[in-house]
């Protein structure tokens, strides 16, 4: 790709691995490039940002959690995750309530309204998933998880 090419020419002479460049820039331009056609076809319409969908799905996926479990499992700061809920929650999509055994925690959750509206977005969320690896086969798209599943188990371990 020409955008490999001008990296190249600018760091060809340093001593660098070049091999674990092109691994993790490929990683980085996939993700972006996933990311933003997702928001673009399928998020878009349901007004919701990438971090809107990711809090609706995990909590949908594992339920009720405190938003320190949320931020970690999104990879963001709390932060973060007190302005998505503030979004999620003004649209009657989540609920917070008090810890009962610690009132400084703040637990999330669906509400009716948030569950049927994963449930209702994740199959065309996950055709818009589909149509990016279209042209890999079963085994490539296998392969291909297998291994990126590794690079995401060697980062965590290097925390």
């Amino acid at each position: 790709m020409p955008e490999e090419a001008d990296v190249l020419a600018r760091v060809g002479d340093m001593p660098v691995d070049l091999a674990a460049m092109s691994v993790i820039a490929n990683v980085w331009r996939a993700a972006q490039a996933a990311r933003s056609r997702l928001e673009r076809e399928v998020l878009r319409e349901e007004d919701l940002t990438w971090s809107g969908f990711s809090a609706l799905f995990i909590l949908w996926v594992w339920g009720p959690l405190e938003t320190r479990e949320l931020a970690a499992s999104m990879n963001c700061a709390r932060a973060t995750i007190s302005g998505v809920s503030d979004t999620l929650e003004a649209r009657g999509l989540i609920a917070r309530a008090g810890d009962d055994r610690d009132r400084r925690l703040v637990r999330l959750a669906l509400t009716d309204a948030g569950r049927a509206r994963i449930e209702s977005l994740f199959p065309r969320f996950n055709a818009g998933e589909a149509r990016l690896v279209r042209n890999l086969s079963a085994e490539e798209q296998a392969t291909l998880a297998r291994l990126l599943r590794r690079v995401v188990l060697t980062a965590k371990e290097e925390r």
